[in-house]
């Protein structure tokens, strides 16, 4: 009798988690979803065959919970992150303390390969507690399961993203599009290019290695905000928000349930969110990452006037 293979992803529900779970099924895993209700990765079985998805109600801040989800598996990626601390959800329960544990269960259960996604900026410098909290789980990770491999995103583009799509649906229904840290330079990446690259990653050959992910051009987010109102065919003024304005408003956003922008995140923004000259990337796992010019229109069309 043949035993399937088996993945574990922590965190699959979201964003770039559909896109690891889609390529993960098609390379014959049983995948194990780990969300924090497991209703909300039940929409991802058709991703792979009658039973290959399997989606699991567990918490990177309840490691107890985590460890039926990484038992037996050959593979474990975690993408948990967040932007903005809620209740017990701090950074650092999140991306130190909890990205540990997940480092520790794996290199416990004889894991064979664990990525850990990370982000461009994670630094014990940066200016934002969120880059210092990125870093610090970095080395949690690293000094758990040394052969652990490190995946440093720019900020993703696609068709589900809160990237691309506020742009767009602030120029559908406003006159003007303000832009917060315009003058910062990044290197927005492809979703798929990137859940491509972790599925690479995972074939072996890269412990204990960080990578930067990036796409192929370096903009700044005012540039891209302009993208994005050509894509979509509107005619907008594209307005940079001056600095101490910007931050008066985020003291008041930051205090409402959904915490549109806070303090932490122009912190983020005040510097630029772009690769390492020499780090590797998409492009030594032989991905050639896509444009967002010839990606972002398709999906956008939607906003466009009919």
């Amino acid at each position: 009798m043949t035993t399937r293979k088996v993945a574990a992803v922590i965190g699959g529900s979201g964003f770039l988690g559909r896109h690891v779970v889609r390529r993960l099924a098609e390379d014959g895993y049983v995948v194990r979803v780990a969300a924090r209700r497991a209703d909300r990765a039940a929409s991802l079985r058709p991703l792979g065959d009658v039973g290959q998805i399997v989606p699991l109600g567990a918490s990177i801040l309840n490691p107890e919970s985590l460890v039926p989800v990484v038992e037996g598996a050959r593979v474990v990626v975690n993408l948990v992150g967040i932007l903005a601390e809620r209740g017990r959800a701090t950074f650092q329960a999140v991306h130190v303390e909890g990205a540990a544990a997940v480092a520790r269960l794996a290199a416990s259960a004889g894991v064979a390969q664990l990525v850990h996604v990370s982000a461009i900026g994670a630094s014990p410098d940066s200016r934002s507690a969120y880059g210092r909290s990125k870093a610090a789980g970095e080395d949690a990770v690293l000094r758990a399961m040394p052969e652990a491999t490190i995946v440093r995103p720019s900020i993703l583009f696609g068709a589900e993203d809160h990237f691309t799509n506020l742009f767009a649906t602030l120029a559908r229904f406003s006159p003007i599009v303000p832009v917060y840290g315009a003058r910062t330079r990044l290197q927005p990446v492809y979703v798929a290019d990137v859940a491509e690259g972790i599925r690479r990653l995972l074939a072996g050959g890269y412990a204990g290695t960080i990578f930067e992910f990036g796409g192929p051009a370096i903009r700044t987010m005012e540039e891209i905000a302009r993208l994005v109102v050509a894509a979509v065919g509107r005619r907008r003024l594209v307005v940079a928000v001056p600095p101490a304005l910007a931050w008066w408003q985020a003291m008041w956003l930051e205090r409402l349930p959904g915490k549109m922008l806070t303090r932490d995140q122009l912190a983020m923004l005040s510097s630029d969110n772009v690769a390492a000259d020499g780090a590797p990337g998409l492009q030594q796992l032989g991905i050639q990452p896509a444009s967002m010019e010839m990606i972002v229109p398709s999906y956008l069309a939607r906003y466009k006037i009919t």
